[in-house]
This record gives C-alpha cells, structure tokens and sequence, in this order.
C-alpha cells in the first residue's frame, strides 16, 4: 500500500451508528453522511463497460470485480452486494476518527451504539466535526488523536462501495482492504474493536497470500509481505514502548513527574518511528496504533492449528468470542 502505515493502521472503521435513527447532531450527521455515500454509488459492472469511463478506473474496478468473486470463491467471504458498487465522494477520505484516551492510561476512551456496541472511536464524515469534538475532548483533559479513514464497513447492513479514497493503493493493498472489510461480515464481535479489526487483518493476510499465489504475482507478494513486516516491527517498537509506559501509569509517581517520564518515552519512541507516525504521539495515538494488530499472531496461530482450513479457521475464531458477542447475519 502507498498509503503509510499511520493510515494502514487506522484505515478502516465499523460504521455502526450510520444505520441509527436516534435523534441528535451526531447521529444526523452520520445519517447524512451515509446516505451520501449511498447516493453516489454506481454498479462496477456498469462502469467497466461504460465508453467514458477512464480507462485507468476501469483496469482497477475489473481487478476489484475479480477479487470480490475470489473472496467468495476461495475465501468463504459473503457472496452479497457489498463491494459490488463504486462512490467517488470527491475527497480523500471517507471519514475522520477521533480517538481519545486519559492522560495516564493507554485504555481507549469508548463510545457504545446499538448494533455496534461499544468501539474505541467516534467516526465522522465532516473533517471540521471531528476537530471540534477533538478539542472538546482535550479541554476535558483527554490525549486525542484525529485520523482520516479511506475505508469502512457497515457490517453488511448496507452494500457498501468500494470508494475511490481507496483508488489510489497498491493492487494488493486495494484487494486486501476489500477481504479485510468482507471479514467484519463474517465475524463481528461487540465492544471489543482490537478482535474486530486483529481477526480481519488475518482474513485479509490469509487472502492476500492466496489472491498473489493464484495469480502468480510473486512480486507483488514480495512487496506486500515487506510492507507487512514493516508494520510487524513497527508494532513490536510501539508494545515496548507501551509496556514502558503502563509500567509508569501504575507506579505511584507525582502527576508532574508522571508526565515528565511520558514525554520523555514518547520522544524516545519518535526517534524510532518512521516520520509519518511522529505526529501527535500521545496515549491515543498509540490505541489508534494497537487496534489492527494485537491480536494478528494469535488468529495467524489458530489459522496454522486448523491446517490452513478457513472454515475450521472461522469457527475456532468465533469460538473466541464471548457470549455477548454478535456475528453479522
């Protein structure tokens, strides 16, 4: 993926609250958004016959047209209209996150919604919107991170697009994005989004290997894998630095002094993170951080348990979950 890994990290969220009909600012403006993003679609199908269609759009929509079927096909992913369609918003990204966190916890701050249950962000579709509730949350004394989202899911709920904030990725990248979003249909988990979104980063690993296996693209197979090993080593950095920081949180340091040694072990982190996550490192920055990958060695483990077998895979992972969890039907 060009993208860099600060939007890998944080480039897709589930978009429970759009299917709400509560009343409120928040909920309107979700509303809007949703139904903005539903007005815009137009059938792949349709567009890759289409004579004034851009050729360039065309050659990704019919590798996007591919992918869905072998997600079908081979990974045992939903075979229904999401992803089937395609939206050009007109803008880099579909929504914006707010995350935010205390000051000397590495613990999301969460907020809950039917259907979704609770999740570690507060999703916008105006970037303005997720400033201000991000400035309202740091004058309650919260670290907050804001970050702009190419992709979501919907759960199935509506038939979600592929959108052209996605269009500018890798092959790999655009491909494993749409197994990764197909996966939350197949496995959702309420309150619990490291799960969520750790269950689907292995469902688009285990796709994405298959997907360049199948078509004989051992380069681009290369370059994912090196892009994954870069977040792999990337994340290890961030858990050190995260343990440091827990051990700090629970020590029985003056505030002040708390605050110093927090400063000073993000700064040492900063120098080993590549430049694009530097910006704004703070408690919340590092649970955005965590949410894809906590839990990826664990699913890859129960994957090699089950022989590679995806539907052993999917049961034993949803044998995971605990009884107050949902599986989108």
């Amino acid at each position: 993926m060009i993208v860099t890994f600060g939007n890998r990290c944080c480039r897709s969220l589930i978009l429970g609250f759009a299917i709400l009909s509560i009343s409120g600012c928040y909920y309107m403006q979700a509303a809007r958004g949703q139904l903005d993003v539903m007005s815009k679609r137009e059938p792949i199908d349709e567009l890759i016959e289409a004579s004034d269609t851009p050729e360039e759009l065309a050659t990704r929509l019919q590798l996007v047209s591919e992918a869905r079927q072998f997600a079908i096909d081979e990974l045992l992913l939903p075979d229904n209209d999401s992803y089937r369609s395609y939206a050009d918003l007109g803008r880099d990204y579909v929504v914006w996150n707010v995350f935010a966190a205390p000051e000397f916890s590495l613990d999301p701050k969460t907020w809950c919604f039917p259907i979704a249950g609770c999740v570690a962000y507060r999703g916008y579709f105006s970037e303005d919107a997720a400033r201000r509730k991000a400035d309202q949350l740091k004058e309650d004394g919260l670290d907050v991170a804001v970050g702009g989202i190419p992709a979501y899911s919907t759960l199935g709920r509506f038939d979600d697009p592929v959108l052209n904030t996605m269009m500018h990725w890798e092959d790999a990248d655009l491909v494993a994005t749409i197994f990764h979003e197909l996966a939350h249909q197949v496995l959702y988990v309420k309150n619990d989004s490291a799960f969520n979104e750790s269950f689907a980063t292995t469902v688009e690993e285990i796709g994405i290997e298959r997907w360049l296996s199948s078509r004989d693209e051992g380069g681009d197979f290369n370059g994912y894998n090196e892009r994954r090993e870069q977040r792999r080593k990337t994340m290890e950095v961030i858990a050190e630095a995260r343990s440091d920081l827990e051990k700090v949180y629970a020590s029985s340091l003056a505030a002040h002094d708390m605050r110093r040694a927090k400063e000073t072990r993000l700064a040492q982190l900063a120098n080993e993170l590549p430049a694009e996550l530097k910006i704004d490192l703070n408690n919340a920055r590092l649970a955005s951080m965590s949410l894809y990958q906590s839990r990826v060695q664990e699913f890859w483990a129960l994957y090699e348990e089950c022989e590679r077998e995806l539907r052993c895979f999917y049961d034993q992972a949803s044998s995971l979950q605990p009884a107050e969890s949902s599986t989108p039907q």
